[in-house]
């Protein structure tokens, strides 16, 4: 098949999903073209079946917002015609959806067929798609798509409560490339390649995420402020963001800016996580919750919010352990008594790997995306 996948290019979830996703289907064999408004940032190297469509917005003065949404769907219909694509995957319904939607109608009035797909993420949903300014045109661009799909049933069932959505939403789980994300072999080997970051007999805390506010990044500080009184312990935070500053200022106040270790955005991520004991992951929400899976494929139990998804993807007390947003004491709490009893922490280890081997595979769930396609395309009773 020939796919055309638009998402957000930045440091986020569903454009992390998206870009891996493309990877992916190339590996099958399919050809994949991204068209948005600059490469995505995991689309680091150039892959046979992959090709790039930057989308170019003109900025004319009678413009006080360039129409971002419109080029896309321009150039969605452009690519779709020029290189013979089966269908569009579009992730994040704001504007991707709806861009989608002209496109196939553009090519529609041409006698072209171009049926496109929607996945949900969460805050085109949660918060996005809510505001009253975009809720009409949210759901009127999911109940055109070919079809929809969305990362947890949470999610699926939020919108259809809120949006009320009639047609039929397939869930479809976010992934891992298991063979990517492995968890280091040896205790020593992982000690010595964690050096860097950590002493021997020091703990290794990470926290992954955008710093948006709804990340609670600062809520990690206070975790891990709670833990290095009680043990040696350094805290790895990678990404960037709104809160970062407000993550450092903490960090600083509290006097342990020395323990806390800023990476800003990192392409090796399946190099860093391993390296870890624990994932602090004290989202205000998560519909899925990626990090926590990418950790779990490492054999990094998240230290997590009850919220959203993520009790879809953690079994507390077995995967992982699981609190209400804010409860940065029970946390911290939490984090300390698996660092203590370190057979405890073994067997949540070896539990999370399996857990995301058993579920979360890519290639369990990469073949559930083609299933999709050809239902959608027809190709398929």
């Amino acid at each position: 098949m020939r796919i055309g996948i638009t998402c957000y290019p930045t440091y986020g979830g569903s454009g992390v999903v998206a870009t891996e996703l493309g990877i992916e289907l190339a590996n099958l064999g399919h050809e994949v073209h991204f068209i948005s408004y600059s490469q995505p940032f995991r689309l680091n190297e150039r892959s046979e079946g992959i090709f790039y469509h930057e989308v170019a917005v003109s900025n004319y003065p009678l413009f006080e917002f360039p129409p971002y949404d419109l080029a896309l769907a321009s150039r969605m219909a452009e690519v779709a015609e020029f290189y013979d694509l089966d269908l569009l995957h579009v992730h994040y319904a704001i504007p991707h959806s709806v861009s989608a939607l002209l496109a196939r109608q553009m090519l529609a009035a041409r006698g072209r067929r171009l049926p496109f797909v929607t996945t949900l993420h969460g805050t085109d949903i949660t918060l996005v798609g809510l505001d009253r300014s975009y809720l009409p045109i949210t759901r009127h661009a999911i109940q055109e798509s070919d079809g929809v799909t969305s990362i947890s049933n949470y999610l699926k069932e939020k919108t259809v409560t809120d949006f009320g959505i009639t047609r039929p939403i397939e869930v479809i789980s976010n992934f891992v490339n298991c063979d990517v994300y492995v968890p280091i072999g040896e205790e020593t080997t992982r000690a010595q390649a964690r050096h860097h970051l950590a002493k021997p007999d020091e703990a290794l805390l990470l926290h992954l995420s955008n710093f948006r506010p709804v990340k609670r990044v600062v809520d990690a500080v206070k975790i891990f402020a709670r833990v290095v009184r009680e043990t040696p312990a350094e805290l790895v935070l990678i990404g960037d963001g709104p809160d970062r500053s407000a993550a450092e200022w903490l960090a600083h106040d509290l006097g342990i800016h020395t323990h806390v270790h800023f990476l800003g955005k990192q392409e090796n991520v399946s190099e860093l996580l391993p390296l870890a004991d624990l994932l602090l992951l004290p989202s205000e929400m998560e519909s899925f919750g990626l990090a926590a899976l990418e950790a779990m494929a490492c054999k990094v139990p998240p230290i997590a919010t009850r919220v959203g998804g993520v009790p879809e993807l953690v079994e507390d007390g077995v995967t992982g352990l699981l609190y209400e947003p804010g409860d940065v004491d029970a946390m911290a709490r939490g984090a300390l008594e698996l660092l203590g009893n370190r057979e405890r922490l073994a067997k949540m280890r070896d539990a999370a790997r399996r857990a995301a081997q058993k579920r979360f595979c890519a290639s369990l769930v990469v073949p559930r995306y083609v299933h999709y396609y050809e239902e959608v395309l027809g190709m398929r009773e």
